[in-house]
C-alpha cells in the first residue's frame, strides 16, 4: 500500500510538471484544447490543463534566412540562366503561420521561383545582369503580399548568383576584354596628348624665360654703357675744368706780378710754337706777335755785334 501511494504521488508530480511551460524570449507557443486553437503563449511561465491542452506548434519570432537552390529562368531574349536567391523573413503571427499553410518554407521557395521567373521574363539579358536592385525590390514586394496571409513578413530578397550559359560567359569575357583594351588605348592616347601639351608648354615657358633674360641682359648692357658714357663725360668735364682752372690761375698770377704787354705777347708766341709741335706746315701769327718777334730778333743781332 505505501508503495502504491508513492507511485501515485510520483505520477501526479510528473503530470503537474508537464503542465508547466516556460516560454523563452523570441519564441511563441500555439496552444490547442481538444484539437481546437486555444491561444498563443508568449514569453514567461504558463500552465496548461492536463490531457486536454497541448502545444500545437513552437514558433521562433527571430528573423530567419533561407538560401534556395539555383532556379532555371528564361529572359525576354530567350537566354536560359540559373539564379539562386536568399530570402530574409520573420514570423509576425504564430497562429496564421501554424494554420495558414502546410509547409511554409516550401511554399516560400516555390513562390520565390515563380515570382523570379515572372520578373526575369520581362527583362533582357543585359538588364538582368545590371538590375539586381530592381529585381530584389520587385520580388520582396510580391513575396511580402503573398506571404501576409501566412503570418510571414518578407524583409529582404537578394539575388545571390546569376549564372548565364557558358557561351554567354565567353562572349561577356571577350566583350569585357575588348572594353578594357579600348579604355587602355583611350587612357594611353590621353596620356600622350597631355605629355605633348606639357612639353609644348614647357618649350613656350622656356622661350619666354629666354626672351625675358635677353631683355634683362640688354637692359643691363645699355645701363652699363650709359654709366660708362656718363663717367667718361664726367672725366672729360673734370679735365676741362682743371685746365680752365690752371689757365685762370696762370692769368691771375701774371696779373698779380704786373707783367707788361711785351711779356704776354712773348708767351703767346711760345704757346703758338708749342702748339705747332713741329707737325704743322703753316702757322698764322697775329701782327702784334710778328712785330714783337722782329724786335726780339733785332735785339739779338745787336747783342752779337
Amino acid at each position: 500500500m505505501p508503495v502504491l501511494v508513492a507511485v501515485l504521488v510520483l505520477v501526479i508530480l510528473i503530470i503537474f510538471a508537464s503542465c508547466i511551460k516556460i516560454v523563452p524570449q523570441a519564441t511563441a507557443l500555439v496552444m490547442e484544447r481538444l484539437g481546437a486553437y486555444n491561444g498563443t503563449w508568449g514569453v514567461g511561465i504558463h500552465f496548461k490543463a492536463p490531457f486536454i491542452d497541448r502545444v500545437a506548434r513552437k514558433v521562433t519570432l527571430k528573423e530567419q534566412v533561407v538560401d534556395f537552390a539555383p532556379q532555371p529562368v528564361i529572359t525576354k531574349d530567350n537566354v536560359t540562366m540559373r539564379i539562386d536567391t536568399v530570402v530574409f523573413f520573420q514570423i509576425t503571427d504564430p497562429k496564421l503561420f501554424a494554420y495558414g499553410v502546410e509547409n511554409p518554407i516550401m511554399a516560400i521557395e516555390n513562390l520565390t521561383a515563380t515570382t523570379l521567373r515572372n520578373i526575369i521574363g520581362d527583362l533582357e539579358l543585359d538588364q538582368t545582369l545590371t538590375s539586381r536592385e530592381t529585381i530584389n525590390t520587385k520580388m520582396r514586394a510580391s513575396l511580402d503580399v503573398a506571404t501576409d496571409p501566412w503570418g510571414i513578413k518578407v524583409n529582404r530578397v537578394e539575388l545571390k548568383n546569376i549564372i548565364p550559359p557558358a557561351a554567354i560567359q565567353d562572349a561577356m569575357e571577350k566583350q569585357m576584354k575588348a572594353e578594357r583594351e579600348r579604355r587602355e588605348a583611350i587612357l594611353k592616347a590621353e596620356g600622350e596628348k597631355k605629355s605633348t601639351i606639357l612639353v609644348a608648354e614647357g618649350h613656350k615657358e622656356s622661350a619666354i624665360l629666354d626672351a625675358e633674360a635677353e631683355k634683362q641682359a640688354a637692359i643691363l648692357r645699355a645701363e652699363a654703357e650709359k654709366e660708362k658714357m656718363i663717367k667718361e663725360a664726367e672725366g672729360e668735364a673734370a679735365a676741362i675744368l682743371k685746365v680752365q682752372q690752371a689757365n685762370a690761375m696762370g692769368l691771375q698770377y701774371l696779373k698779380d706780378v704786373g707783367v707788361d704787354n711785351a711779356v704776354i705777347q712773348l708767351k703767346s708766341l711760345e704757346a703758338f710754337i708749342k702748339a705747332a709741335d713741329g707737325k704743322a706746315t703753316k702757322i698764322i701769327i697775329p701782327s702784334e706777335i710778328q712785330k714783337l718777334a722782329g724786335v726780339v730778333t733785332s735785339a739779338v743781332e745787336l747783342s752779337k755785334e
